[in-house]
């Protein structure tokens, strides 16, 4: 059964969407940022003083979004010995336990990076240890959002931003919960797209969380239709 069956609801399909264009972007962007760093460097012995930490948070972004984009498209490896040898309800099973795994681990990777990102974005964290019972009480002394980035200028275009996070203060660099906010962003869509995965498992149209072998049926299919001609 094919992996890249449409999403099926408006909403999987707005965040398909979004996957995809972003990675697309970020792809983009990062091969012309390095690509003028190396004529700046190369041929006028300069450079963008920002482009390497520039490229460091895009490639960050990416594995993130990469990460949740994998599981949509059922990319992921894994050994599947076990799977080829037992019984296709067997098999729902085993694939069910996985799926059930992998959502208490998304879950625990969500709270973990909002508690880390709320730091930088003057935001409380969650209370508990392993499940999430509330939000902390903060005080003026928990603020972290005035926390800049080393070398990327801040744009005016995101001047609005100082009167309602930083007391009216200017950023002279980026604050970093901008490019911290996909921790729990890309957290928050690998949670989606493993709860997506499973209920696909649950309802027979997927048979397992990693990448399936229809890729080596259609070479087998090809080879036997050259053999007979």
């Amino acid at each position: 059964m094919s992996a890249d069956t449409p999403s099926d609801s408006l909403f999987g399909g707005f965040i398909d969407e979004l996957e995809e264009s972003f990675i697309a972007i970020i792809l983009g962007l990062m091969t012309l940022i390095t690509f003028i760093n190396v004529v700046l460097r190369y041929g006028f012995n300069t450079g963008l003083i920002w482009g390497l930490e520039m490229t460091s948070f895009l490639f960050a972004w990416l594995v993130l979004f990469g990460v949740s984009y994998a599981v949509k498209k059922t990319a992921n490896l894994g050994v599947d010995a076990v799977l080829n040898i037992v019984s296709p309800s067997a098999r729902r099973a085993l694939g069910l336990i996985a799926g059930a795994v992998c959502i208490i681990y998304a879950f625990l990777l969500l709270k973990g990076a909002w508690d880390y990102w709320a730091n930088f974005a003057n935001l409380p964290q969650t209370t508990g240890r392993w499940f999430p019972l509330g939000f902390e009480e903060m005080s003026r002394t928990s603020y972290r959002s005035w926390y800049e980035v080393n070398d990327i200028y801040m744009p005016d275009m995101l001047r609005w931003i100082e009167p309602l996070i930083n007391e009216g203060e200017a950023y002279e660099k980026i604050p970093r919960f901008i490019p911290y906010f996909i921790l729990p962003f890309g957290a928050a869509l690998l949670f989606f797209r493993f709860c997506q995965a499973t209920w696909r498992i649950w309802h027979g149209r997927a048979e397992s969380l990693i990448v399936s072998h229809e890729a080596e049926d259609d070479v087998r299919d090809v080879a036997h239709m050259n053999r007979e001609d």
